[in-house]
């Protein structure tokens, strides 16, 4: 038999089949339905996505809030960053959150670009720290293989089938179904 690259056994997973590993032990990678509350973030300095996603017992996935926190141009960095804290530990407190998965930083070719999303993840991480919670994070490409089966997926494609997924009649900004996916990826995957 024919070894399974990594992308065939991630897929088993997603899929939920039992699959053959490297070394031709049987291993099921299929695991209990993820029950609880996930708060997913879409880290960015001008528009950080927040969605927070019960799982229930029965496999239901219900979005208790989205909203993305704009931030204008005019205001400075640590402000932004402050903000993005105060914001993380606003939901915190208001819902009984079990764990927190964020989107790892994309590759990016700048490098000012960078640190500038590794500030915005960071000022989440540090929130999340503050409260005691579990921190999660997870690449764009794996968010869209566990969410859309493609890890190609645009952000429309995203949007799309986290409505889907929710039974959410309204659309959400593209930040806030991101951050829903990465919620939505740890309980499938995490």
């Amino acid at each position: 038999m024919a070894r399974k690259g990594v992308r065939d056994l991630w897929k088993a997973k997603v899929e939920g089949k039992a699959v053959n590993s490297n070394l031709g032990a049987m291993a099921s990678l299929v695991k209990k339905k993820y029950v609880g509350t996930i708060l997913g973030v879409d880290p960015s300095l001008r528009g950080s996505g927040f969605a927070v996603v019960e799982f229930a017992s029965g496999g239901r996935q219900t979005l208790l809030r989205s909203e993305t926190l704009k931030q204008r141009a005019k205001v400075s960095m640590p402000q932004c960053l402050g903000n993005i804290c105060e914001k993380m530990l606003h939901l915190l407190d208001t819902y009984e959150i079990d764990v927190v998965a964020l989107e790892q930083t994309i590759y990016v070719q700048n490098y000012q670009t960078a640190q500038i999303l590794g500030a915005a993840r960071g000022a989440a991480i540090a929130a999340a720290a503050m409260r005691g919670k579990e921190v999660f994070e997870y690449p764009p490409l794996r968010v869209k293989q566990a969410v859309v089966g493609n890890g190609r997926a645009s952000k429309e494609q995203v949007a799309k089938t986290v409505r889907t997924l929710l039974g959410h009649g309204a659309l959400l900004e593209l930040d806030e179904s991101d951050a829903a996916a990465v919620a939505m990826t740890h309980a499938f995957t995490g």
